[in-house]
């Protein structure tokens, strides 16, 4: 059995910016994790967004199959992705929905399910959407800010003028099958952007592993906290920062119940460079990454979690 972890919580309404941004520094440094509270999306348009997850996974798999995914939209069926790329598995027993920018990328194009099947699902999704984006800039200015940064220093230097978030709707399905392999619900994997905004079910299963160089790893658990964001932050955070905050390494494990989250990927512009930050290296400590891409750096990882099916 995993211990449990004991995450800080991070208030968003809090009046004290200084004392909230010094939390931050400090949960980033410490765990890459922790929990928001009071963030401001409605309890009620969460709950509409879970109902609607579960409408749409509830399908047929040929009608889901309609809306397969290409382009990172649209839906992939359980096994189609394997996040650790050291296994052999045969993939993770999750089924997934995403959906990109809902404006401001022209040329970006999401898929929906036909009104006639769910009527309320697309404006549902594009509401939420819309109130993570906020919550993401939010946090985003709040990190800048435990950085020594200006405020606004990820607007305007960031790529997050025109951030290209991605939500994405998981069902980990409760059978698990019978089998000698180890099946995860999601293999061991950091994630690979800037900042993942994560609404969970109740039911049990992120693990996570501070330190993912240590051999034999160690996970703890991450309990439920109702009405709490789980925060965590990706590769690209990590690079900025010349890790001084951490991507942390984390998966899921299958319990035999099904299990539904919701998970807002909040990504720079494709475009934007990210490269170490200055205030994050020295003569002592130089950059550990290269400049790289935002889009690129996705784009390769995505490509790898996919690659086993030809993606």
């Amino acid at each position: 059995m995993a211990e449990c972890l004991t995450l800080p919580v991070i208030d968003l309404s809090s009046p004290d910016r200084i004392s909230t941004a010094n939390s931050i520094r400090q949960a980033c440094i410490d765990y890459g994790f922790f929990y928001l509270i009071n963030h401001g999306v409605e309890e009620q348009l969460l709950q509409n967004v879970f109902n609607e997850s579960k409408k749409f996974f509830s399908l047929p798999l040929e009608e889901k199959m309609k809306l397969d995914r290409n382009d990172h939209v649209g839906f992939s069926p359980v096994y189609a992705e394997n996040l650790d790329s050291s296994t052999i598995s045969k993939g993770d027993l999750k089924e997934t929905f995403h959906i990109g920018p809902v404006e401001g990328h022209e040329d970006h194009v999401n898929k929906w399910p036909s009104k006639e099947m769910l009527p309320s699902w697309r404006l549902i999704m594009e509401d939420y959407y819309r109130k993570m984006l906020s919550v993401g800039k939010r946090l985003s200015s709040l990190i800048a800010t435990a950085l020594n940064l200006e405020d606004d220093f990820f607007e305007k230097e960031g790529g997050l003028d025109k951030p290209f978030a991605v939500l994405r709707l998981l069902h980990y399905p409760g059978e698990m099958g019978a089998s000698d392999e180890v099946v995860y619900g999601a293999s061991a994997h950091s994630d690979f952007g800037m900042i993942t905004l994560l609404a969970t079910d109740s039911v049990p299963g992120l693990q996570v592993c501070r330190e993912k160089n240590q051999q034999p790893r160690i996970w703890e658990d991450v309990s439920y906290v109702k009405g709490a964001f789980i925060i965590n932050l990706g590769d690209l955070m990590e690079r900025w920062t010349n890790c001084l905050f951490r991507s942390t390494l984390h998966r899921v494990m299958l319990s035999g119940k099904e299990r539904y989250s919701i998970a807002f990927f909040f990504e720079p512009d494709p475009d934007a460079v990210v490269e170490c930050l200055k205030s994050c290296c020295s003569d002592s400590n130089p950059p550990r990454f290269p400049p790289i891409r935002s889009g690129d750096h996705i784009r390769e990882r995505v490509n790898a979690a996919y690659s086993s099916k030809g993606v």
